[in-house]
């Protein structure tokens, strides 16, 4: 089983004093507004984007105050998507939990993430990170457009590789390759190390993205939400798109037909399941997948060997083989 061990020792220490600074900065005045910001935190995953923060500033500097900063602002960011992503999908689960929307409904859900989300740009602001800022803020606007072309591709259900990657990379992978820019922003100035590490996150964003996509296919419903919910929600991930560019015009119209439904029912869900693999999607995105995190270890070789060079390679490792 797959396990985030073996990244976190380089960066144990950090780690511990996050935790804190994190919960302290995130206190309002308002009382449902706290009680609202505690029940999201106790519901976080594992701290993914600051591991990635420190990482690539341990990889590339001086750990110092500025990545604290660097790593509040994206773990904000992400919290913040979290709560708005939840009511554009209309989801009332997440990790096995009521969403905020489902408990205090999507008007309150909305104006949360959208303090969340100013609570970091603000912090940014009062503290002078204004490269810090410029990152977050470019990953705002690529999340959010990426967000949009997936459903105006929904719709249509006329999306292709080419587009497939460009919804990825912008709506799932420019959060890593966020994390991993201002961590490296956060200790250097090197405009070629910064770059390397904004390449080095994208990549393993869109690795962790395909993997995402394969376990929507999975039968156990391991991710706290319902297994085939990309399909319900018209949204055509990559196995789907391959084998769909690879079979008869009638296969194609019937499996679309079938999406178009709106009855993405176990059945149908099997069907579909079968139809991929049949027509070898899932070997395919497997396949890409390998290939995008490889892509990003390859850029680790210009560093020297050291503990923390082997936990961001773990990293890329662990986006690949979690179970979850």
């Amino acid at each position: 089983m797959s396990s985030t061990g073996l990244i976190v020792p380089p960066i144990a220490e950090e780690l511990k004093q996050f935790e804190p600074f994190f919960q302290k900065s995130t206190k309002t005045d308002l009382p449902l507004l706290n009680s609202i910001i505690n029940y999201v935190l106790r519901r976080k995953g594992k701290q993914m984007r600051p591991m990635m923060v420190f990482l690539a500033a341990k990889l590339n500097g001086d750990f110092n105050q500025r990545t604290f900063h660097a790593a509040l602002t994206v773990e904000l960011l992400h919290t913040a998507t979290l709560v708005h992503d939840d009511v554009v999908d209309e989801s009332f689960q997440r990790r096995g939990f009521l969403s905020v929307n489902a408990i205090w409904k999507n008007k309150i859900a909305v104006l949360v993430g959208d303090f969340i989300l100013a609570k970091g740009m603000l912090w940014s602001i009062e503290h002078k990170d204004y490269d810090i800022l410029e990152h977050i803020s470019s990953a705002v606007r690529d999340m959010s457009e990426g967000e949009l072309l997936q459903l105006e591709k929904s719709r249509k259900l006329d999306i292709n590789e080419e587009v497939y990657f460009e919804i990825i990379r912008k709506k799932t992978a420019s959060l890593l390759s966020t994390s991993a820019a201002v961590g490296a922003c956060s200790v250097t100035s090197d405009p070629e190390k910064i770059e390397r590490m904004k390449l080095f996150g994208q990549y393993a964003g869109i690795a962790f993205q395909i993997k995402d996509d394969l376990f929507d296919y999975q039968k156990s419903n391991i991710l706290g939400k319902p297994t085939g919910n990309d399909l319900r929600e018209k949204k055509l991930t990559l196995p789907l798109i391959y084998a769909l560019n690879n079979c008869r015009n009638g296969e194609k119209s019937n499996i679309l037909g079938i999406v178009r439904s709106n009855k993405i029912t176990s059945d149908n869900l099997r069907k579909i399941s079968e139809f991929v693999e049949s027509k070898g999607g899932f070997r395919y995105a497997e396949e890409n997948m390998l290939k995008f995190s490889q892509k990003a270890i390859d850029l680790l070789s210009v560093y020297p060997e050291s503990p923390v060079k082997t936990a961001m390679q773990e990293y890329v490792h662990y986006v690949t083989s979690r179970e979850k």
